[in-house]
C-alpha cells in the first residue's frame, strides 16, 4: 500500500443555498488560479444557464487548487434532493467531505441526506459553519444541532471527533474560533491538509478506475471522469471497459487532470488522482476501466430509485412544428436516451405508442429541469401529469413518502397546516426560530405535487419548503385533486379583449388579447368544479355605436401566467402541457369537444 501525500480529494456537501459554490469560488481566488487582471464572475462553478438563473447547482463539478505543494481536488455537489443521484456517485471519488451548515438555519433535510451518504462511506468530515457574519447567527446552537445529527446518523468515534471551522464564504474568511482575527481561508486549507486522509492504494498494481461522471464533447465524444483506485494511466494505453459480465477492449486517447477550472492533458496520472479520459467509446457511469492484462471489476454504484414519472410525447397540437427545431419522435427518443447516459437517477421507458415515452426521476424539479433544457435546445414536446412510482412490497401496494420541512412566519401557520392536512401529511416536529415556525412532516410524494405554488400563495411568498425521500410505506388512501375545472377554448383563432372581458366572471384567465388559441386549449380556470367550453375569440358585432375602438375602454384583469413547474402541477389526468421553445400551453389530451364528452361518458360507465 502506498500513500500519495501530495494529494487530497474532498467533496463539498450541504443543503441548498448554504454557500457551497461561493466557498469554492473563494478557495479558487485565494489559491491564485485566476490571473490578477482576469475578470471573474460570481459562482464561477455554476456554468449552466439554468444553474445561474435559479442560483442552484444541478451537476457536480470538479476543480483543483494547490496549497503548500499539495494538490486539493474539490468536487462541488448539488444541494437539492432531486439531484441526490449526483451526490451519491461523486462521493465515491473522495476521501473526505466539507459539510457546510448555515449559521442561522442549521442542519436542514438535505444536510441530513448527504451526510448520511458520506458517513456510510466512512468519509472524514470537516464541519464548516458558514455565514457567521449574519446578525441573526446562532453559532453555538447550530454546533449542538450538528453534533446531534451526527449521533442520530450513528457516526463512529472518529467521525464524531470532527474539526469545526467558522467561515464567511462570501468574504473568503475562515477561523478556528469565533473570536480569532482572520482575513483569508488559511485555517480551512490547513485543516483540509491535516485532517483529510491522503489517497491510499497500490500505485504499482494493474489499473483500476470507476467512471463516476460523464461529459459530452463535440470533438472527442464521451469524456469519462473518475478516480484512479489502483495503478496509473497513460495516453494510448490499452484497457478493458467492464460493465457487469460484459468486457470491451478500448484504447485511451488523452488523459486530463484538473488545474483550477481547466483540464490539462498529462503524460501520466497516478493512484488517487481524479482524471478525465477520452477514447473509451460507449462508456457509461458505474463502468470499470481496468488494465488489459488483469481486468478486475470494482463494485457498482447503487443509486436511489426514481419516485415520480411523467409521459413525454411528440407535440400533436394544431400549432406543432411552428416554433421548434426538433419535433419528431426520433428526435425525442434520441434526446431522452442521451440524457440517461449521464443522468443516473433518471429512467426512460418506451410505451405502447412509438410517440410517447415514460420518464421517471427523483422529483418535480429533476424532471422540469430536463424539460426546460430540452425546450431551450429547440425541442417541442407534450408532457402528462406527474405520477408517483408505486411498488408492490409483500403483496401490498406501497407509495413513496417524503420528509417535508416547512418554514413559515407564525401568522401563516394555520393555513399551511390546513393545506397539508388535505394532502395526508403527518406532523412529526415543530420548533420556533425567531418569528418563524419550522414544521416537519411525513407526507406521501403525491401530496407534494402542486404544493410549492400553494405554499407561496398562502404565505405571500414567505414560506420555505424542502423535502427528502424517506422510504416506501403502504398506500395511504385516495387524495382529493384539483377543486376547480378548466375553461377550454372551442375554436381556433386570435383572442380579443371583448371575448375575454365577457368571460372574466367565469374564472381566472391564463391568456391575454391578441394570443393565438386552438380548440381544446385550456385558457383559464373555472370558478366551479366542472370543465366549461368557451370562446375567447368572440368579436363585438357592429352596432350603431360610433366607434369600434370602444374595446379599448374595457378593463381586463391581468391573466395568471403559469411557469413550467406550475403548469405541471396544475394539470389533471386528462390534460397535457405543450412545451415549445417560445410557449408553454395547457391543453386537453383529446382536443375535439365531442370526442372528449364521449370519452368522459365512457369513463363513468
Amino acid at each position: 500500500m502506498t500513500t500519495n501525500d501530495k494529494l487530497r480529494n474532498i467533496a463539498i456537501i450541504a443543503h441548498v443555498d448554504h454557500g457551497k459554490t461561493t466557498l469554492v469560488d473563494a478557495m479558487l481566488r485565494q489559491s491564485h488560479v485566476f490571473r490578477s487582471n482576469e475578470q471573474v464572475g460570481e459562482r464561477v462553478m455554476d456554468s449552466g444557464d439554468i444553474e445561474r438563473e435559479r442560483g442552484i447547482t444541478i451537476l457536480s463539478k470538479n476543480t483543483a487548487i494547490l496549497y503548500d505543494d499539495i494538490k486539493i481536488n474539490i468536487v462541488d455537489t448539488p444541494g437539492h434532493a432531486d439531484f441526490g443521484g449526483e451526490v451519491e456517485r461523486v462521493l465515491n471519488m473522495v476521501d473526505g467531505v466539507l459539510l457546510l451548515v448555515d449559521a442561522f438555519e442549521g442542519p436542514m433535510p438535505q444536510t441530513k441526506y448527504v451526510l448520511r451518504k458520506a458517513l456510510e462511506q466512512k468519509l472524514k468530515p470537516i464541519v464548516v459553519i458558514n455565514k457567521i457574519d449574519r446578525p441573526d447567527q446562532r453559532v453555538d446552537d447550530v454546533y449542538d444541532e450538528v453534533l446531534e445529527l451526527f449521533m442520530e446518523l450513528d457516526a463512529d468515534d472518529d467521525q464524531l471527533d470532527f474539526p469545526v471551522i467558522y467561515a464567511t464564504a462570501r468574504d473568503g474568511v475562515a477561523k478556528f474560533k469565533m473570536e480569532d482575527e482572520s482575513d483569508n481561508l488559511e485555517p480551512l486549507m490547513q485543516t483540509i491538509v491535516k485532517e483529510i486522509p491522503a489517497p491510499q492504494g497500490d500505485a504499482d498494481g494493474p489499473l483500476q478506475m470507476m467512471v463516476t461522471t460523464l461529459e459530452a464533447d463535440d470533438y472527442v465524444g464521451r469524456v469519462a471522469i473518475g478516480r484512479i483506485i489502483r495503478g496509473s494511466v497513460r495516453p494510448n494505453q490499452s484497457v478493458v471497459v467492464i460493465s457487469g459480465d460484459h468486457e470491451t477492449k478500448a484504447k485511451i486517447g488523452k488523459v486530463y487532470v484538473y488545474q483550477g477550472l481547466r483540464r490539462v492533458d498529462v503524460n501520466e496520472a497516478g493512484m488517487g488522482e481524479i482524471v478525465a479520459l477520452t477514447g473509451l467509446g460507449d462508456v457509461s457511469i458505474g463502468y470499470t476501466v481496468a488494465d488489459a492484462e488483469n481486468p478486475e471489476a470494482l463494485p457498482t454504484i447503487n443509486i436511489d430509485e426514481p419516485t415520480l414519472s411523467m409521459t413525454f410525447g411528440v407535440n400533436t397540437s394544431p400549432f406543432a412544428g411552428r416554433e421548434g427545431q426538433f419535433v419528431t419522435s426520433r428526435h425525442l427518443r434520441d434526446r431522452l436516451f442521451k440524457e440517461i447516459e449521464t443522468n443516473v437517477a433518471m429512467r426512460v421507458e418506451e410505451t405502447d405508442s412509438a410517440d410517447v415515452f415514460k420518464v421517471s426521476g427523483r422529483g418535480e424539479l429533476h424532471l422540469s429541469i430536463l424539460i426546460e433544457q430540452m425546450r431551450r435546445e429547440g425541442y417541442e414536446l407534450q408532457v402528462g401529469k406527474p405520477e408517483v412510482v408505486y411498488k408492490t412490497i409483500n403483496g401490498q401496494k406501497c407509495e413513496p413518502m417524503e420528509n417535508l420541512t416547512v418554514e413559515v412566519p407564525q401568522e401563516y401557520m394555520g393555513s399551511v397546516m390546513e393545506s397539508l392536512g388535505t394532502r395526508k401529511a403527518e406532523l412529526s416536529n415543530m420548533t420556533e426560530l425567531s418569528g418563524y415556525i419550522r414544521m416537519e412532516f411525513f407526507i406521501p410524494a403525491r401530496g407534494l405535487i402542486g404544493f410549492r405554488s400553494e405554499l407561496l400563495t398562502n404565505t405571500k411568498g414567505n414560506g420555505i419548503m424542502n423535502h427528502i425521500f424517506h422510504g416506501y410505506v403502504p398506500y395511504k388512501g385516495d387524495m382529493s385533486g384539483r377543486t376547480h375545472g378548466s375553461l377550454v377554448a372551442f375554436e381556433q383563432g386570435e383572442t380579443t379583449g371583448y371575448g375575454i372581458f365577457s368571460l372574466q366572471d367565469r374564472g381566472t384567465m391564463f391568456i391575454s388579447p391578441g394570443q393565438q388559441v386552438y380548440e381544446g386549449m385550456i385558457v383559464g380556470e373555472n370558478s366551479r368544479d366542472i370543465d366549461m367550453d368557451i370562446n375567447p375569440c368572440k368579436k363585438k358585432n357592429v352596432t350603431n355605436m360610433r366607434t369600434s375602438a370602444s374595446d379599448e375602454a374595457i378593463r381586463l384583469t391581468p391573466p395568471r401566467i403559469l411557469s413550467l413547474e406550475q403548469a405541471l402541477e396544475y394539470i389533471n389526468d386528462d390534460e397535457l402541457v405543450e412545451v415549445t421553445p417560445e410557449n408553454i400551453r395547457l391543453r386537453k389530451a383529446i382536443l375535439d369537444r365531442t370526442a372528449r364528452g364521449r370519452a368522459a361518458k365512457n369513463a363513468r360507465k
